[in-house]
C-alpha cells in the first residue's frame, strides 16, 4: 500500500530544507510528496522548484487555511495512505515506516510522537484527547519525555502536524472542515472518524521533531482566539445538550483567564453556529462511547 506525504505550506521557506532532508532520509521512502502552497510570499514555491524537483506543488494562490490545504492534498494524493506533515517538522528516519506499520484494519489514522525541535526531551504532542467540556488536550504538552506514553495502542485523535491517514476513510466523512481554517480541525475530523466507527492508532516509536508556531504569528488573530472559536464550532456540531453545563463551565474559565481572546473567538464563531447546529447527525457510534465521561480536567495516562 503506497504512501503520499502531503505538506501544507504557508510562508514556511526557512523550514523546508530540514523537512525535505528528513523526508529524503526515510527508511520507507514516500511514493510521492505533494506540497500544497497557500499563497506563500517568502519564496517557498521557488525554493521547492529549484531544490526539491521531486515534490509536486499545488499552488492555491491565496491562504485558504490549513484545513483546506490538507483537503486539496488528500484529494490529489495518488495513494491510499496519506501522511500529513507540517513544514516546521523534521522526521526521524523510521517515522513513516513505523507510522504506516502501526495502522490497523479498523484504524483511520495513526498519531505519532511529536517532540520539540529545539529540545527533543520535551513533548509537543502524544496524541489528542477530547473532553466533554469541549476541551481538546495534547497529551504530554510541555512535559519531559520520561516514557509515560511509550506504549503503542489507541488514542482519541492524531495531531495533523505529523500523522498518517487512510485516504478513503477521510474522504468518506467529508475531510477536514474548512470552516475551522486552522486549529482543532484535526480533532473535529478525529471525532467524525470515531463516530463512523474508525479508530486511531498511537505509535510512539514514530518520532517527529516540531518547531511549533511556524506560521501562526502571521494569522489575523492569536492562536488562543482560534482555539476558543473552533471549540464552540465543534461543540455546536456534535455535543448533546446535556453536556452544556460542562461546556459553559469551561467557557467561563477561559473568559476569566483571557477575556479579550475569548470574546474574539466567540464573536467569530457566532455566524457559523447555526449552520453547525443544522448539520448535527447521528454516527454509527454514539458520542457517549467516543468521548468518555472523564477526566473533566486533565489528561489521563
Amino acid at each position: 500500500m503506497g504512501a503520499t506525504v502531503v505538506v501544507p505550506v504557508w510562508n514556511g521557506r526557512r523550514w523546508l530544507p530540514g523537512l525535505l532532508a528528513s523526508l529524503r532520509a526515510q527508511t520507507l521512502a514516500p511514493d510521492e510528496i505533494v506540497a500544497v502552497d497557500n499563497g506563500s510570499t517568502d519564496g517557498s514555491r521557488e525554493w521547492l522548484a529549484a531544490e526539491a524537483p521531486e515534490v509536486r506543488v499545488l499552488a492555491l494562490g491565496t491562504n485558504t487555511g490549513f484545513a483546506a490545504a490538507c483537503n486539496r492534498g488528500i484529494e490529489a494524493a495518488e495513494h491510499e495512505l496519506v501522511a500529513l506533515v507540517n513544514t516546521d517538522v523534521e522526521l526521524e528516519p523510521a517515522w513513516l515506516e513505523r507510522a504506516v506499520g502501526a495502522l490497523g484494519d479498523r484504524d483511520a489514522a495513526v498519531a505519532t510522537k511529536m517532540v520539540e525541535l529545539a529540545d527533543p526531551s520535551v513533548i509537543y504532542d502524544a496524541g489528542d484527547v477530547l473532553r466533554r467540556d469541549g476541551v481538546c488536550e495534547q497529551r504530554g504538552r510541555f512535559l519531559r519525555d520520561e516514557g509515560r506514553w511509550d506504549e503503542p495502542g489507541q488514542v482519541f485523535a492524531a495531531c495533523a502536524g505529523a500523522a498518517v491517514y487512510r485516504r478513503a476513510a477521510v474522504l468518506a466523512v467529508g475531510g477536514f472542515d474548512e470552516r475551522f481554517f486552522a486549529y482543532i480541525e484535526d480533532v473535529e475530523l478525529g471525532l467524525r472518524l470515531r463516530l463512523a466507527g474508525w479508530g486511531c492508532a498511537w505509535e510512539p516509536r514514530a518520532v517527529a521533531r516540531h518547531a511549533g508556531g511556524g506560521s501562526s504569528d502571521q494569522l489575523d488573530r492569536p492562536v488562543a482566539a482560534w482555539a476558543f472559536r473552533n471549540t464552540l464550532l465543534l461543540v455546536a456540531r456534535h455535543f448533546p445538550w446535556r453536556w452544556l453545563p460542562l461546556v459553559l463551565y469551561r467557557q467561563a474559565g477561559w473568559a476569566a483567564h483571557d477575556l479579550r481572546g475569548w470574546a474574539r473567538g466567540v464573536a467569530s464563531a457566532l455566524p457559523l453556529l447555526p449552520a453547525m447546529w443544522r448539520e448535527r447527525s447521528r454516527g454509527a457510534v454514539r458520542i457517549e462511547e467516543v468521548v468518555p465521561a472523564g477526566p473533566i480536567r486533565g489528561v489521563r495516562g
